[in-house]
């Protein structure tokens, strides 16, 4: 069962339905204002995978600024 977002173009507002059928989706209605035009919008999504981590890096390490240099990295 898919989960769709809508734009309502009289009010605006965007909203998500769980829609079974297509029948089902042919009454939804704007939540805000009731408007039953409503248009599906492509939706955005997020994907997750593993974390990456920044390699850890001594203090004066002198690979970014130079020997002697305020390390950002090292403090």
């Amino acid at each position: 069962m898919p989960i769709y977002e809508y734009k309502c173009p009289q009010c605006r507002k965007v909203f998500e339905e769980l829609v079974r059928t297509e029948a089902e989706a042919q009454r939804i209605a704007c939540p805000q204002c009731g408007h039953r035009q409503v248009e599906r919008v492509l939706s955005v999504f997020a994907a997750h995978g593993g974390t990456a981590k920044r390699p850890e890096t001594p203090p004066g390490c002198s690979q970014c600024c130079g020997p002697g240099g305020a390390c950002p990295l090292g403090g």
